[in-house]
């Protein structure tokens, strides 16, 4: 449809749409997921509170771990490391040269992959409990919809098609996310009510 409509002009420009709309993905579920969370904990009962909290550990550090990745980059490039501005002398040209392969080569791929990881698993939200995934997936849908709108995205694209590439997501997340609350319900017995105590 990018191409089509010529809202990009190569498939290279869709790829890197996709990746700069999955790196967005992850800092609005960043900001979505302490939010489900703790609205979460605090509709449980007491008992359950503190088994959430100590259940939300994991997840939290793996939002952690992503943003100190990601922050690895801007701050090798504010404080002047990849410049060489330390390259002061034989010793720290090594370590300069040994921190920035040990960038590319290690933290670099952790971020992309982690990116992914954390797109599919919703953060390892189901070590809180088994509905928070598919209850973070559909808020998060609907986010990124509200983007897309105010945004402008897809600005040129003919207005019936317009509404179909907005709300096709967040409607057919839904639907899955709804289907894998009520299969969670009916096949294991869990539910969002179970989690919380009440």
């Amino acid at each position: 449809m990018s191409i089509s409509y010529k809202l990009a002009q190569s498939v290279r420009d869709v790829a890197d749409d996709r990746l700069n709309q999955s790196w967005i993905n992850v800092l609005v579920l960043s900001v979505t997921f302490p939010l489900i969370v703790g609205l979460l904990i605090a509709a449980a009962r007491p008992p359950a509170r503190r088994e959430l909290l100590r259940r939300a550990a994991r997840p939290f550090g793996s939002i952690l771990a992503i943003i100190a990745g990601v922050a690895v980059f801007p701050a090798s490039v504010l404080t002047g490391f990849v410049d060489g501005r330390f390259a002061t002398n034989p010793a720290m040209t090594v370590i300069t040269s040994v921190v920035t392969l040990f960038t590319l080569i290690w933290i670099l791929p952790f971020v992309i992959y982690g990116i992914g990881l954390s797109l599919v698993h919703v953060f390892r939200t189901a070590d809180i409990h088994e509905t928070v995934p598919p209850l973070l997936a559909m808020t998060l849908v609907w986010e990124m919809a509200l983007i897309d709108l105010f945004t402008g995205a897809y600005e040129g694209i003919p207005g019936p098609l317009r509404i179909v590439l907005v709300l096709g997501a967040p409607l057919s997340v839904n639907a899955v996310g709804l289907w894998e609350l009520r299969r969670l319900r009916v096949n294991y017995g869990l539910t969002l009510r179970g989690a919380l105590m009440r």
